[in-house]
This record gives C-alpha cells, structure tokens and sequence, in this order.
C-alpha cells in the first residue's frame, strides 16, 4: 500500500506547474476533499488536460488520470472505462472522501470531454 502511494505521490510532484489564470473556482472540481483545479485544452483533435492541487495524494492522483486521458479525442475520453483503477484497487487505498474525489475528477474530465464533442 505504501508503494502505492509513494508512487502516486511521485507522479504529482512531476505535474507541470498549472497557470494560474487557472486556479480560478471556475477550474475547481466541486466534491473533492482537497482544491484539485482542472483546465483542458483542444489541439488538432486532442484534448489536453493539466492541473494542480492543494494536496500531495490528490496532486498524483489526477496527474494518474492525465496520464491516461491527455492527448485523446473527446469521445475516447468520453466512452473510457477506465479499468485500471479496479485492476490497481485504488479506491481500496483511498479515505472515502479521496475516492469520492476521483471520481469527481473522473467525471470533470469527461464534462470537459462532452463540451468539446457537441
């Protein structure tokens, strides 16, 4: 579990650092524990997320879902299952509130991904 973490964390120290024109409310993810501000970008069909965080474990673990989601078509991100944090049991190692944040971040990037579709 530790690993886990450790790895987690590492990979949220490595997130660029976010503009702050977009730590604005505007960008915040509403129903995480912790401020988590998201802003995603369109490129030759694309889109692109980044984001920053007022907390170490959820700075990594929306770097996690940059990750897999970045650099998609909006209907690939839109129609992602996103299986791996099952096959990992994230949620497993996560408080409540942290995975109620997931999936709150889950659900703020697939809004982004539904906008850019229509």
């Amino acid at each position: 579990q530790m690993e886990k973490y450790e790895y987690i964390i590492d990979i949220g120290k490595k997130l660029p650092p976010l503009d702050a024109a977009y730590m604005a409310d505007d960008f915040l993810v509403k129903g995480c524990q912790s401020k988590v501000w998201l802003h995603a970008s369109e490129k030759d069909g694309l889109l692109f997320f980044e984001a920053d965080s007022n907390s170490t474990i959820t700075k990594g673990i929306i770097a996690l879902l940059i990750r897999v989601l970045s650099g998609k078509t909006a209907t690939e991100i839109a129609n992602a299952q996103l299986g791996f944090i099952g096959r990992i049991n994230l949620r497993s190692h996560l408080s409540s509130q942290r995975s109620n944040g997931l999936t709150s971040m889950i659900q703020k990037m697939k809004a982004y991904a539904a906008a850019y579709k229509s």
